[in-house]
């Protein structure tokens, strides 16, 4: 009995040393030691950002085509023209498509992203991410035969993260300026590519880097450049020709950088810029001797995700959008004896009424018009026009046959391109404002993914892109 103990034993110490010795060999030789949790967005690009003091802006330049000679309409900025999402090119758009849809006039292909064109003076410029380069490149082509036709590009690491560049550029006859995902804004001859100046907003101001980067489009008003911060300012305007900052707008409150762009309107007669920050929406001084001082705020409106821009209704109101839960809001901005005043008129969750996550809804006439959420409930991802006085009940939807995702949506005319995240493009007639008849879809990419970058339309040729490419579309009679 007792030989039969000693060796259960000395059969339990020799395990014991076996277990001991495998474990301290695996410590000193773990086949994961070089291993890092993986998260969303990290596959197989770089693992750490690097640091913005190491960007030189626009550093880079490069001519690949001379400029054909072909003029055309502008969409010469995030949501066009008047910042409406609307044409009134009087191009006549069909109203029907072949079997094979419309023709497909030309084809590139982009770094992943989401950044949409703008169109000017015949060219097409598209801020892009060349991941091979690892650089931000604002890029210019032939709008007639998508040649392209030069780039001014700059080293900036930067990881997936739901796609890289975001911002559309906005151009004018002389001056093209981008907004990069890591908060590098640069200005260039938009004819030449020649840089004039250039500005970091995290290095100079402070400003905290967005949840998935920038998306803010930049705003030019003559010859200012309205750029959002949420670091030491709220705003600045920039002096076009020289770089010149001209005012700056206080931040007390540390408000954040949203995606939202900042749009004009005018208040009681006073020209106004309007920004919806992350911790409220203000507006600020746009003309007089008190420019971009801050005229009035309010954080009844602060979710925590802001993509969509303000819309203005008229009345002195502005209606607010975004999903996550939060919904939107409706304002109306009052003149008192010392100043101006934002008073909140309603608010509501996505299931109680008008929302978007992403895009910018479009005002037409007493009418508003949205891809609601998917927290929207019943309503989720559905085409919806509500009347401005009421944005709780729908007068119109697309049905839950017809949902569309986090899609863009523009108009010419009468007509409504839209197209969903699959790169489906749907066409609707719009009547009397206040609703819709789907008239054709056709697939644009077969396998298009995440097309979330919003369109482009002039002279009956529209300009969409999926997460990978870019096409330049025929849709006119």
């Amino acid at each position: 009995m007792t030989d039969k103990i000693l060796n259960s034993r000395l059969l339990i110490i020799v395990i014991i040393i076996i277990f001991t010795s495998a474990f301290l060999w695996y410590l000193l030789n773990q086949p994961t030691r070089d291993f890092i949790i993986s998260l969303p967005g990290m596959d197989n690009r770089p693992l750490t950002i690097g640091e913005n003091d190491s960007v030189i802006i626009g550093e880079f330049f490069e001519i690949f085509n001379e400029p054909d000679v072909y003029n055309s309409g502008s969409w010469p900025r995030f949501r066009g023209v008047d910042f409406n999402n609307i044409s009134n090119n009087r191009t006549p758009v069909a109203e029907s498509w072949p079997l094979e849809g419309p023709p497909i006039v030309w084809q590139i292909d982009l770094g992943e992203g989401h950044a949409g064109p703008a169109i000017h003076n015949g060219k097409v410029y598209v801020l892009d991410y060349d991941e091979k380069a690892k650089a931000d490149a604002l890029r210019v082509f032939s709008f007639s035969t998508g040649e392209e036709l030069w780039r001014r590009w700059y080293n900036v690491l930067i990881k997936r993260n739901h796609g890289m560049s975001r911002s559309i550029p906005t151009v004018t006859n002389e001056y093209v300026i981008t907004f990069g995902p890591r908060c590098h804004v640069m200005c260039s001859n938009s004819t030449t590519g020649d840089l004039i100046w250039s500005m970091d907003l995290i290095r100079n101001y402070g400003a905290d880097l967005p949840q998935w980067y920038t998306a803010q489009c930049p705003l030019i008003d003559d010859s200012i450049a309205v750029i959002a911060i949420g670091g030491e300012k709220l705003a600045v305007g920039v002096n076009c020709y020289t770089g010149e900052i001209v005012w700056e707008t206080p931040n007390p409150d540390n408000w954040k950088m949203s995606h939202s762009s900042v749009f004009t309107t005018t208040f009681h007669g006073k020209k106004t810029y309007v920004y919806m920050a992350i911790g409220g929406v203000a507006g600020i001084s746009a003309e007089g001797d008190d420019v971009g001082q801050l005229l009035w705020s309010t954080t009844e409106w602060s979710p925590t995700v802001v993509a969509a821009s303000p819309v203005f209704p008229g009345n002195n109101e502005i209606i607010v959008t975004t999903g996550y839960g939060a919904g939107g809001a409706k304002f109306r901005i009052l003149k008192t004896d010392t100043g101006y005043e934002a008073i909140l008129i309603e608010k509501h969750s996505p299931k109680e009424g008008l929302a978007s996550e992403q895009q910018t809804p479009i005002v037409t006439g007493e009418y508003i018009w949205t891809i609601n959420p998917k927290d929207a409930g019943a309503l989720r991802n559905q085409l919806a026009c509500y009347h401005v006085s009421d944005l709780t009940y729908p007068v119109w939807t697309s049905g839950k046959e017809n949902r569309y995702g986090l899609g863009p949506y523009l108009l010419a005319g009468d007509i409504m391109f839209l197209m969903n995240d699959d790169s489906e493009l749907f066409l609707y007639k719009i009547i009397d404002n206040k609703s819709a008849q789907l008239l054709a879809q056709h697939k644009v990419f077969e396998e298009g993914v995440d097309a979330w970058g919003p369109m482009a339309y002039i002279d009956g040729y529209l300009i969409l892109r999926d997460s990978h490419r870019m096409v330049s579309i025929y849709v006119g009679l």
